[in-house]
């Protein structure tokens, strides 16, 4: 006596319209695809049955061939020297270009120490200078870096600086500015050796963030009060991913003003120096779940 089998649950049940549209060929939609039109995050991509869409898959290529270009192309000193000249309120002198120990981008992504210390001729270049004796102290000196990513300097550092100038003249209480510096192959801590032979009591460094798949011109702010060699990150404070879609210009002049003024303050920076511009963050709010219909 043959064994009766059961019937199987899929031919028993009608295919539903997700089903429906992977056999198909259709691209599954997501819910959560909602919540790109605020982030660029990668998130809600919708399926092919069990695959990325195609066109989906071309722009995480696209994005990653941005990131890497973003990492090697290197920093048009001249043409960024041109635009920050041509901003108001520059501190007096012109753009001084220095250079790191890292000689090329090679030796820079493969010794990082390099890239912390300035060569020879840029650290003769500062000594030379009327502002590097003590009595000539400055209240700040900007330094600006190609980091790791050109792209985000090139982009957004004059751009950021216009506020920021605007800003600091406001103040009642002025600030002295030391020359503005753009280095070449540098890193975060570059700006402590330029702080101490600028004798300036602050440096506000901006450098080219390591480029994300979404952010390949993702711009850096550190701050550092007593700036000299040696010191770690914990010394300083950062405001990260200043670019058009992510943190804008105005606002981020308006929280390196607040840290400014409070280091200036407590004559401290780093771990000790806490941003308070952003206590009314979002979880007190009250807001509601996007993905419950009103």
């Amino acid at each position: 006596m043959s064994e009766r089998k059961p019937e199987s649950d899929t031919a028993a049940k009608p295919a539903s319209s997700v089903e429906q549209h992977v056999q198909n060929g259709k691209v599954v939609e997501n819910p959560w695809r909602r919540l790109r039109e605020f982030t660029d995050a990668r998130i809600g991509l919708g399926r092919a049955g069990i695959s990325l869409p195609t066109s989906e898959m071309l722009a995480f290529q696209l994005s990653h061939a941005q990131a890497r270009d973003a990492v090697h192309f290197p920093l048009d000193v001249e043409a960024l020297c041109t635009e920050l000249t041509g901003l108001n309120r520059l501190p007096s002198g012109p753009v001084l270009r220095l250079h790191s120990q890292a000689e090329d981008r090679v030796s820079y992504l493969q010794r990082p120490d390099l890239g912390r210390l300035l060569d020879d001729a840029s650290r003769e270049q500062l000594i030379g200078l009327p502002t590097a004796s003590a009595a000539a102290k400055t209240d700040l000196a900007i330094v600006i870096v190609d980091g790791l990513s050109s792209l985000a300097v090139q982009q957004n550092a004059a751009a950021f600086l216009s506020p920021l100038l605007d800003l600091l003249q406001a103040e009642q209480e002025p600030w002295s500015l030391a020359p503005i510096t753009v280095v070449e192959q540098g890193r975060v801590a570059v700006g402590d050796d330029i702080g101490e032979l600028l004798n300036a009591r602050a440096v506000l460094l901006l450098i080219g963030e390591r480029p994300g798949l979404s952010s390949p011109d993702s711009l850096g702010l550190y701050l550092t009060w007593d700036a000299r060699p040696g010191l770690n990150d914990a010394a300083r404070n950062c405001i990260s991913n200043v670019r058009p879609a992510g943190l804008a210009y105005s606002e981020a002049a308006r929280r390196v003003l607040y840290l400014l003024r409070e280091a200036r303050r407590l004559k401290l920076s780093g771990v000790k120096l806490k941003d308070r511009t952003e206590d009314d963050v979002i979880e007190h709010g009250g807001g509601k779940n996007f993905l419950i219909s009103e």
